[in-house]
């Protein structure tokens, strides 16, 4: 299923993020608890970022595509181009072996981890390259 690239957020960083607003996969995934500040991993889903598309796989049937250049990047130098912005987030996730996948009700207009990781609302976890 593909999802509205306004309905995601890549987010660059030593672990990178995806937000998703909205996702059909949102009660597939797991509701996120941070008890000590640690991001679980989410077993059974794996991740598989491209230039040009970003998938997301779940078990069974969940998963989800994201047009990848259509989506906003955040985190990066500011004069970076969609196409050099998303390359620099899929590098990121490959250094990190994966990415934080957050599925929230609406993504947020300002970063604040703790609120989002906190929220009790927010689904997702680490979620490791596809092998």
């Amino acid at each position: 299923m593909f999802l509205d690239p306004e309905n995601t957020l890549f987010v660059r960083g030593t672990t990178p993020a995806l937000l998703v607003a909205g996702a059909p996969v949102h009660d597939a995934l797991p509701v996120l608890t941070t008890p000590d500040g640690q991001v679980p991993l989410c077993p059974g889903w794996s991740l598989l970022p491209r230039l040009t598309v970003c998938v997301v796989d779940g078990p069974g049937d969940a998963g989800l595509l994201v047009r990848a250049l259509a989506a906003p990047v955040a985190g990066g130098a500011g004069s970076e181009n969609a196409e050099s912005a998303m390359a620099a987030w899929c590098d990121d996730a490959a250094r990190a072996g994966g990415a934080v996948v957050l599925s929230l009700d609406a993504l947020p207009e300002t970063l604040d981890w703790s609120h989002l990781l906190g929220s009790g609302t927010a689904h997702g976890g680490f979620v490791a390259l596809a092998t």
